[in-house]
C-alpha cells in the first residue's frame, strides 16, 4: 500500500538498546494510532500505528497500517494507483476482501485472507493495488519492514505464500514470516523477523515461547487481548523490549480475538522514512523522489493497471530530521 498522505511526515530513525534483560512479567508500552484518510472524498482510513513519535520501529518493522472492516459499497475500496518503493519491503496480510497486484517485476497476483503477499521494493519498484469486484468487505493490516544497509539497493522480488494454520488449546496460529509454536515460514527475510496472526478463542489464554533477543508488538485487531499487564483494545498495539523467554495472551472476553504478532532483532541503523521511500540521508529520498517524477528505470513500469501513477508529494522546506526510539529506562 501506498503511504498517500499529501503531507507524509519525514522519520529518521533507529532503535537505541540498553542491553538490559527484562525479569518476570514484561513491561507493555500501549501505542494508540493516528487516523490517516488515503484520500477522494469515499475514500479508506487507515489507523496507523507506526510510525510514531514514541516508536519507530519493532525489529526491523516501520510501517504499520491496520484498516477495515470497510463496506466497499460505502467507502469505494482499495484503488492505490502504481507508485514507487525504495529501502523496504511491504508485507500485505487480509482478514477478509481480496486485493489486486501489479507489480513492475511482472508480478500479477491477488492478496486473499490468510494468505502473504510480500514483495522487495530494494534498489526500486513500483506497484498498484486494487481491491476486486468480489469484495465487499475489506479488513486487514499493511505492514513495512526496511531492509539493512547491505541489502537496501537489493533486487526486486515478490513471494506468494500461504501458511497452513497451527491450533493450540485456545488460539489458531498462521505463522507468514519467522517461526513460533512449531510452525516455520520458508520466506527469506533480510533480518530476524516474526509476523503471525493469532485468533484466540472465548476466555483462552495462550502462552508463547519467543526469542528473548527480539522486540515484540501485538497489534489488536478484533477483542481485547490481555498482554501481561495490559489490556489492549482493538487498533492498539502493545511493544514489549526484549528479554521475555515467553509471551502470555488472554482473551477475557466470550467473543473470538484476533491479534497480529510482530516481532524482530532491534535495528539499530539510522534510516529516513518519507513517504514510499526509505533511505539513509535526506539526499537519498531527494533522488528518489526525483527520478520517480522523472519516470527513471529505477522503479520501471506496472502494466495492467487502468490510470495514471501517483505523483509524489512535495518535499519539506526543510531538511528531513531525526527521529528516534526513546531509551529503554
Amino acid at each position: 500500500m501506498s503511504n498517500v498522505e499529501t503531507d507524509p511526515v519525514e522519520v529518521r530513525c533507529g532503535t537505541e538498546v540498553d542491553g538490559e534483560r527484562a525479569t518476570g512479567a514484561p513491561r507493555v508500552e500501549v501505542l494508540t494510532p493516528r487516523d490517516v484518510p488515503l484520500g477522494g472524498p469515499r475514500a479508506m482510513t487507515v489507523r496507523r500505528t507506526l510510525p510514531q513519535r514514541t516508536r519507530t520501529l519493532i525489529g526491523a518493522w516501520c510501517f504499520a497500517d491496520h484498516y477495515g472492516p470497510d463496506d466497499v459499497s460505502d467507502t469505494g475500496g482499495m484503488d492505490v494507483a502504481p507508485h514507487p518503493h525504495t529501502g523496504l519491503q511491504t508485507v500485505s496480510w487480509l482478514f477478509s476482501g481480496e486485493i489486486e497486484h501489479r507489480d513492475s517485476l511482472g508480478s500479477h497476483a491477488f492478496v486473499r485472507p490468510g494468505e502473504l503477499n510480500l514483495m522487495t521494493g530494494g534498489y526500486g519498484i513500483s506497484h498498484s493495488e486494487v481491491s476486486t469486484p468480489r469484495t465487499t468487505v475489506l479488513h486487514g493490516v499493511q505492514l513495512w519492514v526496511a531492509l539493512p544497509e547491505e541489502h537496501r539497493a537489493t533486487a526486486r522480488d515478490f513471494r506468494h505464500y500461504v501458511p497452513e494454520p497451527v491450533r493450540t488449546d485456545g488460539a489458531e496460529i498462521s505463522v507468514f514470516l519467522g517461526s513460533l509454536a512449531g510452525a516455520a515460514s520458508p520466506v527469506p527475510t533480510f533480518t530476524p523477523l516474526l509476523g503471525a496472526e493469532i485468533v484466540l478463542r472465548p476466555r483462552a489464554t495462550v502462552t508463547l515461547a519467543v526469542d528473548p533477543a527480539f522486540e515484540h508488538g501485538l497489534l489488536v485487531d478484533r477483542g481485547t487481548v490481555r498482554l501481561a499487564d495490559a489490556l489492549l483494545d482493538p487498533a492498539e498495539l502493545g511493544y514489549v523490549h526484549p528479554g521475555p523467554r515467553t509471551l502470555t495472551l488472554a482473551n477475557e472476553s466470550d467473543d473470538t480475538a484476533r491479534a497480529v504478532l510482530l516481532g524482530g532483532t532491534p535495528f539499530e541503523e539510522e534510516i529516513v522514512m518519507w513517504w514510499n521511500f526509505i533511505g539513509r540521508s535526506h539526499e537519498d529520498i531527494v533522488r528518489a523522489r526525483e527520478e520517480w517524477e522523472n519516470s527513471s528505470e529505477r522503479f520501471g513500469a506496472v502494466e495492467g493497471y487502468p490510470g495514471d501513477r501517483l505523483p509524489a508529494p512535495v518535499l519539506p522546506n526543510a531538511t528531513l530530521t531525526p527521529r528516534r526510539n526513546p531509551p529503554r529506562h
